[in-house]
């Protein structure tokens, strides 16, 4: 009962691969450097899977370091960043494309949708596995609809405009 216990494991273990999106119930977290005009940050994602190529999940980033002239401006508050102005949180929909396209099993390409603390947005992100649990990732952000439109001040722009991120990711 033993060896058939084992020769069924080692089937098992054998059939997994390093797929980038397995579909239902798959889950992934993504970190990384998140970068825009006049601020550098970290980046952290999380996907689960609710269907073949659907996921849902949240996104995050805060603003590490911003631009000198967005700091420690006496008398004038339209220039700092403040916490509010340097953290952003996102909740997100994809359409993960890698088992449409077809190109490598490891590899997801994945448009989507957020709806954010500060706007309404897309995002188009690619994700290669190297191994069943660990990959890189990349990730265009831009903003459709900001929720306050008139003269944003330049604190207000950061996490409200075009950003780039790219990292590590990992299946869960």
């Amino acid at each position: 009962m033993k060896k058939l216990i084992l020769i069924a494991a080692l089937i098992n273990v054998s059939l997994v691969s390093g797929q980038a999106f397995t579909g239902n119930g798959d889950k992934k977290f993504q970190v990384g450097a998140n970068i825009q005009n006049n601020g550098t940050g970290i980046s952290a994602t999380y996907d689960f899977g609710a269907g073949e190529n659907i996921s849902f999940g949240l996104s995050s980033i805060y603003l590490l370091s911003v631009n000198s002239a967005l700091q420690n401006n006496d008398g004038n508050d339209d220039l700092n960043a403040d916490i509010t102005d340097r953290f952003d949180l996102r909740a997100r929909f994809n359409a993960n494309l890698g088992s449409v396209i077809n190109i490598d099993d490891n590899l997801d390409v994945y448009p989507g949708l957020s709806l954010g603390l500060k706007n309404f947005g897309g995002h188009l992100g690619v994700r290669y596995f190297f191994s069943d649990g660990f990959g890189v990732y990349s990730e265009l952000n831009t903003p459709f609809a900001k929720y306050k439109n008139d003269n944003l001040t330049p604190a207000e722009k950061l996490n409200n405009q075009f950003s780039v991120s790219f990292g590590a990711s990992f299946n869960i």
